[in-house]
């Protein structure tokens, strides 16, 4: 049985959550990650030295990183959620490598200041540098949905509509003054109308 070790408030633990529901997967899921069980213990380090969820156990093999984790359960269901077209399957990494790197770093700041109390007294000059970035990159997003038949990659539903259905969720849920964007706004609740998203999608997700 495929096991996957997060918690359900994590975003990364939802992708992974969310794609296998997606393609139909058993598994378990055990809770691990802060504030619920703490993964800077060796049991879990021996899985992950990073101390970061999600993980997943297949079979005795370990894998951590969720876009990672992703690729290989798409590939292993055979799932069309990663295309194996060269170009079609390149799009769907460019998107999914984006909002890991562009769009991830550009609200972290925000995120953690205004979801986790984290610092407590957080520089506002710093708030207001991450939700410019931050809105630079939504802009982005905008375009690409905008330009298109309403999904991320090639015209059709894959694993880069989870990771970033999952992002627009974060954007709407962190307040702060937003711009309006019609299509990531479509885009999501395309999302969420699919059955596998609901769960992941709600209000009271972060």
């Amino acid at each position: 049985m495929l096991k996957i070790l997060g918690r359900v408030t994590s975003i990364n633990v939802r992708k992974v959550l969310w794609a296998a529901d997606e393609m139909g997967l058993a598994y378990e899921r055990e809770d691990w990650g802060l504030p619920i069980r703490d993964p800077n213990v060796p049991e879990f380090l021996g899985l992950n030295p990073n101390g970061q969820v999600p993980v997943i156990i297949d079979d005795g093999f370990t894998l951590w990183e969720s876009h990672a984790i992703l690729r290989y359960l798409a590939e292993r269901a055979g799932s069309d959620l990663l295309p194996g077209k060269g170009t079609e399957r390149a799009l769907v990494d460019q998107w999914m490598s984006w909002q890991s790197t562009e769009l991830n770093f550009a609200w972290s700041y925000v995120v953690r200041a205004k979801l986790r109390n984290f610092p407590p007294d957080p520089d506002p000059a710093r708030i207001s540098e991450s939700i410019s970035g931050w809105t630079r990159m939504m802009q982005i997003l905008e375009a690409q949905l905008a330009g298109g038949p309403g999904y991320v990659a090639n015209g059709r539903f894959s694993l880069a509509d989870i990771v970033i259905g999952l992002s627009s969720h974060r954007w709407m849920r962190v307040p702060f003054d937003k711009p309006k964007l019609p299509a990531v706004e479509a885009h999501l609740r395309e999302m969420q109308s699919r059955p596998a998203g609901q769960a992941y999608l709600g209000a009271t997700t972060p």
